[in-house]
């Protein structure tokens, strides 16, 4: 899997609540980290039953979750700053 914020792999069975990336410390168990999470969908998720988590970066309860098989970025700022990362950790690693 990868981790939603750092975008690194990671070796791990399963995510719990309180699950943390070993590079970033992020939590892992939040929606941005969900296969169901949408910007723009009601409550930024596709599911539709569930409750309103206002922030998308931090653990939570939701019972629906499931890690997300791809990364999505919410806003281009990210891209161009994940792009900058990329570049300079290419040049020096």
């Amino acid at each position: 899997m990868l981790c939603w914020k750092c975008k690194k792999e990671i070796e791990m069975d399963s995510v719990y609540r309180n699950s943390e990336c070993p590079f970033c410390h992020a939590s892992l168990h939040v929606c941005k980290g969900c296969q169901h999470y949408e910007s723009g969908a009601h409550y930024d998720c596709k599911e539709p039953s569930v409750d309103l988590v206002s922030d998308k970066e931090r653990s939570n309860f939701c019972d629906a979750f499931q890690v997300s098989k791809k990364i999505s970025s919410s806003s281009s700022s990210s891209d161009a700053s994940a792009k900058a990362r990329d570049a300079f950790n290419a040049l020096f690693g």
